[in-house]
C-alpha cells in the first residue's frame, strides 16, 4: 500500500496545504492513518481529494459534495447525479436573446455545462439562427 506524507498528498492533488487541512477539519476527507509523526495518507485520501477537486470545478458546493461523499452511492471518480431542487435553493439562469420572438433560457449548472460550453452553445445557436433566417440576423 502506497503511503504519503501530508505535503506529498497536497502536491499530488495540486491543492494548497490550507485547503486540504480545511477539508480534513470539515470531515470532507478522512483523517490520516496513524497519529502524530507516524501519520500518513493512502490512496483513499488521494481519491477523496481528487473527487472533491473535480466536483468543485464542476460547480458543486461543499455542502453538496459532503452529501455525495456520505450517501455512499457515488464513486469518488464519477460525476454525481444532479440533486433535485429544494425550497430555498438559488439558481442563476442565463437568457440568450437570439432575435425577436426567440429566446433561450439556460441554467448551466443544471445542464451540466461549463462556462466554455455555454459560450460555445450560444455561438452555435446564433450561427444556426442566422443560417435559418438567411443571414439576416444582427449580432
Amino acid at each position: 500500500m502506497e503511503k504519503y506524507t501530508f505535503n506529498e498528498l497536497c502536491t499530488l492533488v495540486e491543492l494548497p496545504i490550507r485547503t486540504v487541512r480545511f477539508y480534513i477539519q470539515k470531515n470532507l476527507v478522512s483523517p490520516p492513518e496513524g497519529s502524530r509523526k507516524g501519520a500518513y495518507y493512502t490512496q483513499k485520501h488521494l481519491e477523496e481529494l481528487l473527487a472533491i477537486r473535480k466536483w468543485q470545478r464542476a460547480g458543486l458546493s461543499l455542502e453538496r459534495i459532503r452529501e455525495l461523499l456520505f450517501d455512499g452511492t457515488t464513486e469518488p471518480g464519477q460525476m454525481p447525479p444532479p440533486r433535485g431542487r429544494r425550497p430555498g435553493d438559488l439558481e442563476v439562469w442565463s437568457k440568450l436573446f437570439v432575435k425577436e420572438g426567440v429566446e433561450i433560457h439556460l441554467e448551466p449548472k443544471m445542464a451540466g455545462m461549463s462556462p466554455e460550453q455555454v459560450r460555445e452553445f450560444c455561438r452555435k445557436v446564433m450561427a444556426l439562427a442566422d443560417e435559418l433566417s438567411g443571414g439576416s440576423n444582427e449580432n
